[in-house]
């Protein structure tokens, strides 16, 4: 360009070019810095290091050429502050025209060469094969390219942060537990194996395409937080079967005591039963079970299981036996307590007939006809085997009437 061309810039003076590249080497130096920093990120060597797929290995790709790119942007721009301070340290005391002309174009025009050439679809036909642009705009290009780079770097590491603690955690966890199963029994266990493939899959992802596991901004842990909760439930029920294994003779002797107290209630409810059909009319109770027997069968399997080693589905089928000797134990104290019921209501209503007719006594009415008449008809019913319940408390509410209406004349009289 000819220094008298139109439109041409002034030229800067020698201060101002001093000024402008003391300015650009400070600017230089603290992107050179940015540059070494990415490189020493511990989300960078991750990235670099690993086998990425699907959506971490997409977005890395981006960041890896936008990476690129700012290294040659760097390059060219450092090459252009190079030349203009060559070319300043040869001015001399007086500097020709044509020398700040160049410096000015350098520091302020479009100075630093793109890589690559413009496409096809920018060109003109008289137009330049390389686009060029001025130190500040490639330094807001370069900013852009960090930018998007850095975060994508930042938020693989914080992904990564975020998961691979648990994920190590967790597969250590399983084998703990799968020790824990060989110690056990000599078979392949069906819920460990499947939270093993779990597990197995969630790593892959963690360590290849960890991205793929944020949810707005945040490493979702979810499925590494279901398969650990699997683990930690596993491994307590696995503990408990080599508690039960370590301490067999006592787990079986608490047992046979359980069966045996099942066996008592049931005793007493059927005789429970038997007296209350016999002493109540109408008496409608359901006959109580006899489980004593069926669960002594399967105390006695569990030993056949003992010596298979078969620890695992020993601890099962003994919590198995320890439920059922509950329920039945259970269900033969609600039949006791039902046959008893019976039993007491023919009891509370004996007790409140003495306790009526010790009151008509204390008010003067222990001769009275009526109710001789009814406390007789009631106390019949009350001491009559089978008793009437159902008639038997008609005839007691009858006498209680009878005894409120006679104090009730009293008073009035």
């Amino acid at each position: 360009m000819s220094e008298s061309g139109a439109g041409a810039a002034a030229p800067m003076s020698r201060e101002g070019i001093e000024h402008a590249l003391d300015g650009l080497r400070e600017e230089k130096d603290r992107i050179l810095a940015a540059l070494l920093a990415v490189d020493d990120h511990h989300g960078y060597r991750l990235l670099t290091g690993a086998r990425l797929a699907g959506e971490t290995w997409h977005r890395w790709a981006g960041a890896r050429d936008r990476l690129a790119l700012l290294w040659q942007l760097f390059d060219e721009y450092s090459r252009t502050l190079e030349t203009a301070a060559a070319l300043h340290a040869r001015l001399g005391r007086r500097p020709d025209h044509d020398s700040l002309v160049e410096l000015t174009r350098l520091l302020s025009g479009p100075s630093v060469e793109l890589p690559g050439e413009i496409p096809l679809e920018k060109r003109t036909l008289l137009g330049p094969e390389k686009e060029r642009l001025t130190l500040d705009e490639t330094v807001t290009l370069m900013a852009d390219a960090y930018d998007k780079a850095a975060g994508v770097i930042a938020a693989a590491d914080a992904a990564w942060s975020a998961l691979l603690v648990p994920l190590e955690e967790a597969e250590e966890s399983w084998r703990d537990t799968a020790r824990l199963v060989q110690s056990l029994e000599d078979v392949r266990h069906v819920e460990l194996d499947r939270l093993g493939r779990e597990l197995t899959a969630l790593g892959r992802l963690v360590r290849t395409d960890p991205l793929s596991l944020v949810r707005d901004g945040q490493a979702d842990t979810g499925r590494l937080d279901r398969v650990r909760e699997g683990l930690d439930a596993l491994r307590a029920g696995l503990a408990n079967v080599a508690r039960i294994r370590d301490g067999y003779e006592a787990h079986a002797a608490r047992l046979e005591e359980a069966i045996t107290h099942v066996e008592a209630a049931e005793r007493d409810a059927r005789e429970a039963r038997r007296t209350a059909l016999l002493k109540i009319e109408g008496a409608v109770l359901p006959e109580p079970p006899e489980t004593g027997a069926a669960l002594r069968d399967r105390l006695a399997a569990l030993d056949a299981l003992r010596e298979s080693c078969r620890w695992i589905e020993l601890a099962e089928r003994a919590g198995e036996l320890d439920r059922a000797a509950g329920a039945a134990l259970e269900q033969a104290r609600d039949g006791l307590r039902l046959s008893t019921g019976l039993l007491d209501r023919r009891g509370e209503l004996r007790g409140r007939l003495e306790a009526y007719r010790a009151k008509a006594a204390r008010l003067g009415f222990a001769e009275d006809e009526l109710l001789t008449r009814l406390y007789g008809e009631a106390r019949e019913l009350l001491w009559t085997a089978p008793c009437d319940l159902r008639r038997a408390t008609t005839a007691v509410a009858e006498y209680q009437r009878a005894i409120k209406a006679c104090e009730s004349e009293t008073r009035r009289a």
